[in-house]
């Protein structure tokens, strides 16, 4: 596998606040990647960090050498849309398509949209609306959206936290699909650890002031986050 993400010495003040202090790590394409440390460390500056929405106040954050930046998919945590929500499970997915052609979509794009609801298994069920579907369904569907713009990472933060153990499961079960099949990146945020060592290779675990990164077979099997 090559380098996608690169960090080294990175820091994040707020305030005089100390949030990250000389993190170091490397993703590799086609890894994933588990997220880990309990409330309050830095996990979500360390995902804005990593979406561009905020910028270090020390170290740096670099790409592969072809690129300047990434194409991040982002998985939010899952959302409950009221039962009345009126779009189509292939409208919702259809709303991250950059186009100027909305709601006729060109071929290409159809075509994009019809590809990414077959390999999130959403084919038979595109015509279902949003408010009517399962929970697993819901969150299909934001990982649908997420991935239809073909990124380079996707990050699935806390994605997984409000849904029952079946769901959890089908749905992290899926993401591993498309990481074999697709050689797909992943960061995985979770306070998870069983689905984190399932499901992932390798750990990054925020402490307070310091990390550890290794493979997931090297994780604490006694490690509570809680």
């Amino acid at each position: 596998m090559t380098e996608l993400v690169s960090v080294k010495n990175l820091g994040m003040t707020f305030s005089n606040r100390q949030v990250l202090k000389d993190l170091n790590f490397k993703i590799e394409r086609g890894s994933m990647t588990s997220l880990i440390g309990p409330n309050g460390v830095g996990k979500t500056t360390l995902v804005r960090i990593l979406i561009g929405s905020l910028q270090p106040t020390a170290g740096e954050l670099t790409f592969s050498p072809d690129k300047q930046s990434l194409n991040i998919g982002y998985v939010p945590q899952f959302r409950n849309l009221e039962a009345e929500y009126p779009l189509s499970i292939r409208s919702f997915v259809s709303l991250n398509q950059l186009t100027k052609h909305l709601p006729w979509h060109t071929k290409s794009e159809r075509q994009a949209l019809d590809k990414i609801l077959a390999q999130t298994h959403l084919t038979a069920l595109q015509k279902t609306t949003v408010g009517n579907a399962s929970g697993g369904e819901k969150q299909k569907a934001y990982l649908a959206q997420a991935l239809i713009s073909e990124p380079d990472l996707l990050i699935l933060d806390e994605s997984t936290a409000s849904l029952d153990i079946e769901t959890k499961e089908e749905v992290m079960a899926l993401v591993a699909e498309l990481n074999r099949l697709h050689g797909l990146t992943v960061i995985f945020v979770t306070h998870d650890l069983d689905l984190a060592r399932k499901y992932t290779d390798q750990y990054l675990f925020l402490k307070r002031g310091q990390y550890e990164m290794g493979p997931m077979s090297q994780l604490d099997p006694n490690l509570e986050l809680d």
